[in-house]
Formats: structure tokens, C-alpha cells, sequence
């Protein structure tokens, strides 16, 4: 693999490995998971009947290895029309996963998430910006 070409492919980059990291880790432990959000880890012999906590966590990190891999993808192929179009749909999901735990439909150790999402957009658009700013490609 090549190393990224732009400051927004760097950012790119780093939250793909981080989201590869992540997803990895849920799927071969998705209690841990779970716990590093804040929820409530109940053993498996005292989970109600069609109690998916867990799947839905599964599934969740296939999802977010997918992302990384996609991220990495987009790096390697200086996609800069998805890093805008990951940091504006990354601005949306800080925006809804803060308003979950405002509500109190998450906990608010939640707000993690939010808040990886929110520094991932903020980062990759100031990357973009300075990589406008210097010429280091000439369209996003």
C-alpha cells in the first residue's frame, strides 16, 4: 500500500485503520465493546429470548471493518469526491449520536462515538482545505 498523498488522505488513512482496529476488535470480542460504550454487558445465560444485543454489535463491527477497508480504498485511489462526502455524513452521524445520548436513548460514555465521528469530519475537511489551499490537488 502506498502512503497517502494529501493531508485529507492521511486523515482518511488513520481513521480507516482505526475503524479496521475497531471493528476487528468487536467481532472478536463484543462484550468488551459493548462495555468500552458505557452499556450493560449481561451474561449470556440471562439474556431475555431474541435478545440480539450481541448480533447487532457483530454486526455493527463487520460495518465499521467495511468503513476502514472503504477508507483505505479511497486513499489508495486519491478518491477525494468520497473524503467530502465521508466528512459531511460524518457531521450528520456526530449530530445524531450526540442528540441520542442528550435524549437519553444511549449512555453517555455513547458520546464517544459522537465525538470520534465529529474530530474524523473536522479533521478530513481541514485536510481538504489545506490541500486546496496548497494546490495539492485542484478538485475535492
Amino acid at each position: 500500500m502506498r502512503l497517502p498523498r494529501s493531508m485529507a488522505g492521511w486523515t482518511m488513512a488513520v481513521f480507516g485503520v482505526l475503524a479496521i482496529i475497531m471493528g476487528a476488535t468487536g467481532l472478536i470480542s463484543p462484550d468488551s465493546m459493548l462495555a468500552s460504550l458505557g452499556f450493560e454487558v449481561v451474561p449470556e445465560a440471562q439474556r431475555a429470548a431474541g435478545d440480539y444485543t450481541r448480533v447487532f454489535i457483530l454486526a455493527s463491527s463487520m460495518a465499521s471493518f467495511n468503513m476502514g477497508v472503504y477508507y483505505l480504498v479511497s486513499v489508495w485511489t486519491e478518491w477525494r469526491s468520497f473524503y467530502l462526502f465521508t466528512a459531511l455524513f460524518r457531521l450528520m452521524t456526530f449530530t445524531v449520536f450526540t442528540l441520542l445520548v442528550v435524549t437519553g436513548e444511549a449512555p453517555g460514555r455513547f458520546f464517544g462515538v459522537a465525538a470520534w465521528e465529529g474530530i474524523g469530519a473536522v479533521a478530513t475537511g481541514i485536510g481538504l482545505w489545506l490541500d486546496r489551499r496548497h494546490r495539492v490537488f485542484s478538485n475535492p
